[in-house]
């Protein structure tokens, strides 16, 4: 039996997705409408062309020309309101850690009080409009170097909402050494954040150890290296560090070949606790929904299963504990009705 009206209907979770990665083509027209110039289509069908990635570097060049769209905060509002509409209405979400790059909007002229002020307006309306709870995590992306994690630190610590859970490191990771971001983790860490970096997802697991003992993780995005040692699925899996997994984006990346050859089940027989994740979903052409789709076929999971990788969602996520306890009763509840249907 298809498990996609289950995973339609099924309350859920997301740990790993990017603001402005989670931008569909209709919110991606209405900002390249607006501001033309800065040579991203406006139509449809020439998006779908357009988000057709070759490797990781052509996803990075494609995701920075979407960041060039968003040049004032009325922009910002308008992308975090709409995606929003589209996690709670769509993907039945109740809660979404959105990964934010606040330095890309700066140095393109959006102050960070005018920054902050644009995503919380969108936050608190999309939590009394659609009951979706978003929370915060600032990230730095790596291939703008010290300059960029110095800012992005300055922001999370002078410029924080109750709002802002977790301190993260995106981009290429190739080239980028996880050490020298090792002070800015630690201030952010004792600011009471939580380090939340990817990490081995187009380098081996030399990344993610970094990450664990240089950046303090406690999850990782990606970790799909992870598979290639032993001794580190054992580390995870004894210290209870939470892979953060995104199926189709691995593929779509070419970190991973072939789905067939995704690494999801070695982390889960190896007692590593996982999430599942849609990362950039528009730009992926998937859906959080799609992506629980992909790794039930992985796992061979049943509704039961499925719905377990959602409580595993609000269990590592660093929501407040009333919303875990309210969404992991609605799981439950949901779990329990679709048995008897």
């Amino acid at each position: 039996m298809s498990l996609q009206p289950f995973i339609a209907g099924l309350p859920k979770a997301e740990l790993h997705v990017h603001h402005v990665g989670s931008a569909s083509p209709r919110i991606v027209s209405e900002l390249a409408a607006r501001h033309p110039d800065a040579g991203v289509p406006s139509d449809l069908g020439d998006l779908k062309q357009f988000f057709t990635f070759r490797d990781f570097a052509h996803f990075i060049d494609v995701y920075l020309a979407v960041v060039d769209l968003v040049r004032t905060p009325e922009d910002l509002r308008l992308l975090t309101y709409e995606v929003a509409r589209e996690m709670a209405e769509g993907q039945n979400l109740r809660y979404a850690e959105l990964t934010c790059t606040p330095y890309t909007s700066v140095v393109r002229g959006i102050a960070i009080e005018a920054y902050t002020e644009a995503i919380e307006d969108a936050r608190i309306a999309a939590e009394r409009d659609f009951g979706l709870v978003l929370r915060w995590i600032y990230d730095i992306p790596g291939e703008s170097g010290v300059p960029a994690a110095d800012a992005t630190l300055e922001y999370a610590l002078r410029h924080r909402t109750d709002a802002l859970v977790g301190f993260g490191l995106g981009g290429p990771e190739i080239g980028v050494p996880r050490a020298q971001f090792a002070e800015h983790f630690d201030r952010a860490r004792a600011a009471g954040l939580h380090s939340v970096p990817h990490a081995g997802e187009t380098t081996g697991p030399e990344t993610i150890w970094e990450s664990v003992h240089l950046l303090g993780a406690e999850r990782i995005g990606h970790g799909v290296s992870a598979a290639q040692d032993p001794e580190l699925l054992a580390h995870l899996a004894e210290t209870g560090i939470v892979l953060e997994v995104c199926p189709t984006s691995n593929i779509a990346t070419r970190a991973v070949d072939r789905i067939e050859d995704h690494p999801l089940r070695t982390f889960v027989d190896a007692g590593v606790t996982v999430t599942i994740n849609s990362d950039d979903p528009p730009m992926f052409a998937t859906s959080l929904n799609h992506d629980y789709e992909v790794a039930a076929g992985l796992l061979d999971l049943d509704e039961s299963g499925v719905a377990e990788l959602a409580r595993s969602a609000v269990d590592a996520s660093f929501a407040p504990d009333d919303v875990k306890a309210r969404i992991g009763a609605e799981i439950d509840a949901y779990a329990v009705s679709a048995r008897r249907v």
